[in-house]
């Protein structure tokens, strides 16, 4: 230890007043843990109410991001009702796809969010934020947390039209507290996801590829649009490990009447906020590399 550690300065400087006559400097006061948690959460937040408030800029983004979805529930949901072609037991086909459909659409709207941290650096923001006392881990969440709220409008107009189509939904307020809280979920995950890209490629040209390229192998190594048990048994595997496929479950089993988790309810949101929080931390850790 050397005079530079300011742990050895105080000291240095309290024995020096306590010789003279003077008053001992007070010992460091520790910090409450209480406190240092709300002032996490407090800056968490604020980034996130600072995402979410530039859709009031651009509320056009919302609109056209829900075309994809009302023409997979309107073309493909009502033509695979009619066939019968995949079996989804008791419910119809429709009933079935509708919670896949709201996962895709969160999908879509979070696997591109890497871009927006590629446009801030150009910008200059993320040097200030980069600057500023915020956590590193508090930017991610925050930016996490806004993108789950991107997606609350889309959740809300594929809602309206599945019970349009005749879709059985079930309005019990836990239901759609789960419903809600696992858009959070899904969102965060796969908008992290595409953070931690973004710090790895520093491209906009590249997120977007890379984007491009996992969106579908994602949704349809999912139990989006069919059931896991009809899958080859390789596939399976792959769904098993895919986290939209925890997504899908639990976003069914909460949303339509009538409908049972296939993994479990509880390992569904285990494994979301597992998958969630292992993404948060390895993007504050690779934040910073974004503008290197």
């Amino acid at each position: 230890m050397t005079l530079r550690d300011p742990a050895v300065r105080r000291g240095a400087l309290a024995d020096s007043l306590a010789g003279a006559g003077g008053v001992a400097l007070p010992p460091p006061r520790r910090a409450d843990p209480g406190a240092v948690v709300l002032d996490f959460l407090r800056k968490t937040m604020t980034i996130a109410e600072w995402e979410v408030r530039k859709l009031r800029h651009d509320p056009t983004d919302i609109i056209t991001r829900t075309v994809q979805p009302m023409l997979w529930l309107l073309v493909f949901g009502e033509v695979f009702t009619r066939i019968h072609a995949i079996p989804t037991g008791h419910q119809s086909y429709l009933e079935f796809m509708a919670p896949g459909i709201l996962a895709q659409s969160v999908l879509f709207l979070s696997i591109f969010y890497g871009i927006a941290i590629i446009w801030e650096r150009d910008l200059g923001v993320i040097h200030k934020f980069l600057a500023s006392p915020t956590p590193r881990t508090a930017l991610v969440l925050g930016k996490a947390l806004s993108a789950g709220a991107r997606a609350l409008p889309q959740a809300a107009i594929i809602y309206v039209l599945a019970l349009l189509l005749g879709v059985r939904m079930n309005w019990n307020p836990l239901a759609l507290a789960g419903v809600f809280a696992m858009i959070i979920l899904g969102a965060a995950c796969f908008s992290t996801f595409s953070v931690i890209i973004a710090c790895l490629l520093k491209s906009r040209e590249r997120v977007m590829g890379i984007g491009q390229v996992l969106t579908m192998p994602l949704f349809f190594a999912s139990n989006a649009i069919y059931p896991i048990t009809i899958m080859p048994a390789w596939l399976q595997v792959v769904a098993r490990a895919n986290p939209l496929s925890y997504e899908v479950d639990a976003l069914r089993t909460m949303m339509v009447t009538g409908s049972t988790s296939v993994i479990g309810l509880g390992t569904d949101f285990v494994v979301m906020i597992l998958v969630t929080s292992l993404l948060v931390g390895l993007g504050a850790r690779l934040y910073p590399r974004v503008i290197q």
